[in-house]
């Protein structure tokens, strides 16, 4: 097999799949975030406001590193405050693009911007820009913080499109921005296999760099190797103790030895679907299927530990990531193609001094590289970075992929316990230390519980025609619905299925508030709305709002020392069933928050909003 003349496929999508065109790249821009893209001259950029009402700053520096709006056909600019202000923060993010930055030799204090769209922008927006020359820009979408009560709008994302005049080789594409400076940073290329060395608490970052394309990882404990032990990651005893097909990021999130013994922490993974029952692809394999000859990861594998005198196996066991594998009803195991995008990966920390080792699959003979072997890329971050645990989701297939957050009320609830379950892109506590499912179904028969609701969707329906719409989406006559009130009520599809249920808030006479279980709940109001051709913003909130659940016979009792309340609004003791009232928590310098009376519990109870 000739490797050099290889040509990839991976864009080819199969039929009825959701794409882009080749010549088009998508990108989203986080709320209060900032993303940094490459332009080539004649491509077209586009930045898009799919929500109305955001602001964007857009930012193109010259390949000199120096600020240049010219190079889209800007004429009027303004100092990169919103930009400035984003990369002056500590978190992630902003760490992660002043690595990107640095590293093109980005000179941030000669940065010029524009801004685009205004605070009453429609949905769908866009502003289209000809790039005349190379250039490095960056985009943001700035915001300030939401109140409960309403009045400043959330700030929301922007979806930024790319028309490539020529689409760009598979040696051009551009990798996700690395999560800090890293140690190691080299590519695996197609058909091949690398080992390198990692130290205890270093992070291993492996990202599938076009998409679809599988990657066999086995690391060996190297004090033990020293000694002359092999003592590698063993699946079988990994799966036996965690319970589970192959760990992930939460409570069972590690890979272990014969020994018993971790190896590697699971601590994000952007795609969810791996393997481990399977061995990396053999010689015989490929043989049994009349492929003689053929290039695979066990041969692969053993050519490159030769340096570590480690013995070599006809067939390795490993964690395959990004394989995707099941068995089906009839105990048949099987593999079809890989769920993993380009910018996907696997972020892993070593838990003892490690000899690691990765592959680029070579198998094109079935589905699970798509048919097309490409290559696999590996970073390597020194122990000192502090990385999030996350899964990561697609609110719908389309959506660029979120990872898991933490609610405003982790603090708290993190000290009471460790046991953290994925939900909705949130983490969120199955149970408290010293307690369980009885104890806590008395406790709120009886006494008070406290539940984190914040993964519930929200979204601000606002304007002249915000009444008209939630008519149109909701079962509930919202006429009837006075300010202050709480209704809950059910979204349904033209033909009467169910979409959604939640409680829609009516804050002022054209401000509602929706919550619900699902994003699309938004979408669909949205695309009813541009339908119906009515003047109303529907913006995602959830980021901004988030909630607990006070729920039980003593729930009154207890938040009534807590909520003040101004002489506006009701006292928390005169909030009636399905009414809200908006305080502050102690006094008028607390915590600004929203209590409204309403739960699923059946008993007393009360749900407390606030910015996290």
């Amino acid at each position: 097999m000739d490797i050099e003349n290889i040509r990839s496929t991976a864009s080819i999508l199969e039929p009825g799949l959701w794409q882009l065109d080749a010549e088009l790249e998508r990108y989203n821009v986080p709320a209060c975030g900032v993303i940094v893209v490459d332009l080539y001259p004649d491509d077209i950029l586009v930045v898009r406001d799919p929500e109305g009402g955001q602001l964007a700053e857009v930012v193109p520096f010259s390949t000199e590193g120096k600020g240049d709006p010219g190079i889209l056909g800007i004429n009027k600019s303004q100092p990169a405050e919103v930009l400035n202000q984003i990369l002056s923060g500590d978190s992630e993010s902003a760490v992660r693009v002043r690595v990107g930055l640095k590293a093109k030799g980005i000179d941030l204090t000669s940065a010029k911007a524009t801004i685009l769209f205004a605070q009453d922008s429609p949905p769908g927006e866009e502003v289209r820009f000809q790039v005349t020359s190379r250039t490095i820009c960056a985009i943001s979408a700035p915001g300030t913080m939401m109140s409960v009560e309403g009045d400043v709008l959330p700030p929301t994302d922007l979806q930024v499109f790319i028309h490539r005049a020529s689409p760009m080789d598979e040696d051009e594409i551009e990798l996700p921005d690395p999560l800090a400076d890293p140690r190691l940073d080299f590519r695996i290329e197609r058909c091949t296999a690398q080992a390198y060395e990692v130290k205890a608490g270093e992070f291993i970052q492996v990202i599938d760099v076009m998409g679809r394309e599988c990657s066999d990882f086995q690391v060996f404990n190297r004090r033990k190797l020293d000694k002359g032990i092999e003592r590698s990651l063993d699946v079988t005893t990994t799966r036996s103790i965690i319970g589970a097909g192959y760990p992930g990021p939460g409570l069972f999130s590690k890979y272990y030895d014969v020994d018993m013994q971790p190896l590697v922490e699971v601590i994000r993974d952007t795609v969810g679907r791996h393997d481990t029952f399977g061995l990396a692809c053999t010689a015989k394999s490929y043989e049994d299927r009349g492929y003689f000859g053929h290039i695979n990861c066990s041969d692969n594998f053993n050519e490159a530990l030769v340096p570590y005198e480690i013995e070599p196996r006809k067939g390795w066991a490993a964690a395959n990531f990004f394989f995707n594998t099941g068995i089906d009803d009839h105990n048949v195991l099987y593999g079809e193609e890989s769920w993993s995008r380009p910018g996907d990966y696997v972020l892993l920390q070593a838990q003892t001094d490690l000899v690691c080792i990765s592959s680029a699959c070579p198998d094109d003979t079935t589905p699970v590289n798509a048919w097309n072997p490409t290559d696999i890329h590996i970073r390597v971050y020194p122990e000192k970075n502090n990385f999030s645990k996350a899964i990561a989701i697609r609110m719908t297939p389309d959506s660029d992929a979120k990872l898991t957050q933490e609610t405003g009320f982790h603090p708290r609830t993190s000290a009471l316990t460790r046991n953290f379950t994925e939900y909705r892109g949130y983490w969120l506590p199955t149970c408290y230390r010293n307690s369980g499912a009885i104890e806590e179904y008395h406790s709120c028969r009886e006494n008070a519980i406290v539940t984190d609701l914040s993964p519930l969707r929200k979204f601000e329906v606002i304007g002249p025609d915000a009444e008209a719409l939630l008519q149109w989406t909701l079962t509930r006559n919202v006429r009837k619905l006075s300010v202050g009130q709480v209704v809950y009520s059910s979204m349904l599809y033209p033909h009467g299925g169910m979409m959604d249920d939640g409680t829609l808030l009516r804050l002022c006479q054209d401000n509602f508030r929706w919550i619900g279980g699902d994003d699309y709940g938004g979408i669909w109001m949205r695309e009813q709305a541009e339908k119906l051709g009515l003047k109303v913003r529907v913006k995602s909130s959830t980021d901004q709002i988030h909630n607990i659940a006070v729920q039980g016979p003593k729930s009154r009792e207890i938040l009534k020392e807590i909520v003040w309340t101004p002489p506006t609004q009701p006292k928390l003791e005169e909030v009636g069933w399905f009414r809200f009232t908006i305080g502050r928590v102690g006094d008028l310098n607390g915590i600004p928050i929203m209590v409204s009376r309403t739960g699923y519990t059946g008993e007393l109870g009360y749900e407390v909003w606030c910015h996290p």
